[in-house]
């Protein structure tokens, strides 16, 4: 968490069209002010930037040292695990990842391995509290991939429900890093198809407004933590909310979404009546947004023409462009997939999946849709193991660099292909069909 003011009037617009205004510092004398701002150490880098295309000379952020703002008797608590006087801890750590050979400075990999990770539990910051309803604000994303973000609304969920057995009412609202956030509509999308979250809207809060609230949580820096590398998404999310995860019952860590609110377009509502009529659908999504985790394209359509030559009693739909195809029973509805709401919609309306390892796979547990993830890393259990209608199979990476020198180039990799070549289409349905 950082707290700070800045030098002049400013406003910056987020991607939805959220107008988030900065006004000068007013009254410095009182520090519960809506002139003094907080928000995570991720989106005030973004924020200075930001300020510097801007004019670098004109508008500034000045950061207030935290422990004069937390110390105010009316300032929430913080649950979960504590990253206190981040901005003071933080700059000395920079100066110490300063070499003669090397800057590390603004490296948050190695920034983060500052920070303190000390277990707290929930159950100890809140067993003094008698008050029946408590308003906590979350400050910050919950990951940043679409993967991500879904295994930490389930964990944010059981904290939801943890806090429910001991408070009659529980308002949850989220500030999502805004400044530079270019998936921000998609982001706030993805936390309005949870209905115990009662609101989202955009980072910084005023120091007067996070007054309102009893508790907060700063997701400043988790995601490059040691426990979110090694734990999977909901186990890491439970441990930073203050949760010990091996006591949370694994029928409880299922993903969830609502989209009852979400009315999808009449000519893809028609599109999915007459694909039903057909018989069974299968959902092949071979691309993912990592090169590395993409079937490659050649590969993709060979492979999609295997699945219409085996799979007579299905309609194969993609909500991707797959080109070299022209069968009657594959479609491509990737015209009618134009935001998180119509992808999920798609996925709620197939019956069975075939994917690479992108966000597809999360969103289908949702819906209870058998589902084949095909990996590139040699540890896809650690990704769904809480999940009961998905399996794995994994493409083992067969290439061989023939260059001595520490770099990249398509052309001295031998054999880089070859483990997807090798990928069988009846071993995949024969495992879809055992789901």
């Amino acid at each position: 968490m950082i707290i700070f003011r800045v030098t002049e009037n400013i406003n910056i617009k987020t991607t939805d069209g959220t107008l988030v205004s900065y006004y000068k510092l007013k009254t410095p004398s009182n520090l519960q002010n809506d002139t003094l701002y907080i928000t995570t150490y991720e989106d005030f880098q973004d924020i200075r930037r930001v300020f510097s295309n801007v004019d670098k000379k004109k508008y500034q952020a000045k950061v207030i040292d935290e422990k004069r703002v937390t110390s105010l008797e009316q300032f929430p608590k913080e649950l979960g695990l504590e990253y206190k006087n981040q901005f003071e801890l933080l700059t000395n750590a920079k100066k110490q990842l300063i070499t003669k050979e090397h800057d590390y400075s603004e490296n948050i990999d190695f920034l983060a391995t500052y920070l303190n990770d000390k277990t707290i539990f929930l159950q100890d910051q809140l067993k003094e509290v008698i008050k029946p309803d408590i308003k906590v604000a979350i400050l910050g994303n919950v990951g940043f991939e679409i993967g991500e973000m879904l295994s930490s609304l389930t964990a944010l969920r059981i904290f939801y429900e943890e806090l429910k057995k001991k408070f009659s009412t529980v308002i949850l609202d989220i500030y999502l890093n805004s400044s530079d956030n270019r998936n921000f509509t998609r982001d706030k999308q993805i936390m309005q198809t949870q209905s115990f979250i009662n609101k989202v809207t955009a980072l910084s809060i005023s120091v007067n407004k996070i007054c309102e609230y009893d508790y907060y949580i700063d997701t400043s820096f988790f995601t490059k933590s040691f426990f979110y590398k090694e734990l999977n998404y909901v186990d890491a999310w439970l441990y930073k909310f203050g949760i010990d995860f091996k006591k949370i019952d694994k029928s409880r860590k299922y993903n969830s979404l609502n989209l009852n609110f979400y009315k999808p377009t009449s000519t893809l509502k028609q599109k999915f009546e007459e694909l039903r009529l057909k018989g069974k659908i299968l959902l092949f999504h071979p691309y993912s947004a990592s090169v590395e985790r993409s079937m490659p394209k050649e590969i993709a359509t060979l492979f999609l023409k295997k699945l219409l030559y085996h799979l007579h009693d299905y309609t194969i739909v993609s909500a991707l462009k797959i080109d070299g195809v022209n069968d009657a029973n594959y479609i491509d509805l990737s015209s009618y997939s134009k935001s998180f709401y119509d992808f999920s919609y798609i996925i709620s309306n197939v019956d069975n999946i075939i994917t690479t390892d992108t966000a597809t796979y999360h969103i289908s547990e949702a819906f209870f849709i058998p589902t084949i993830v095909i990996f590139t890393n040699e540890n896809p259990l650690k990704r769904i193991e809480n999940f009961i209608y998905t399996k794995a199979v994994v493409v083992q990476n067969k290439s061989k660099n023939l260059s001595f020198f520490k770099f990249s180039e398509d052309a001295l990799i031998l054999h880089k292909f070859r483990g997807w070549k090798e990928l069988k289409v009846k071993k995949i349905i024969k495992l879809l069909e055992k789901i």
